[in-house]
């Protein structure tokens, strides 16, 4: 098993501070959650809603270059979509 302080030391590299990003995350998901229209979205597209702030909170927080924060982006875009094509 993985020491946490090590992982810990790890993530801050690239994700920068936790306490910035959650910060950043929850102001995002705030926005994003008092649209009127948020009870309308389906699960998948409230998480990946939800996951896409945390990518961007990364990014203002941590490291914008690295190239992870951005592929996952377009993957929890990709799957929000591929709900909405399965479902027609």
């Amino acid at each position: 098993m993985p020491n946490p302080e090590n992982l810990i030391a790890e993530r801050h590299k690239t994700h920068g501070s936790f306490k910035t990003n959650a910060e950043v995350s929850q102001r995002l998901k705030q926005v994003i959650g008092a649209n009127s229209a948020w009870g309308k979205y389906t699960d998948v597209q409230k998480e990946a809603l939800d996951m896409i702030c945390l990518k961007l909170s990364r990014i203002i927080s941590g490291r914008s270059n690295e190239p992870d924060h951005w592929r996952d982006i377009a993957g929890y875009a990709v799957l929000a979509a591929q709900e909405l094509e399965e479902s027609d």
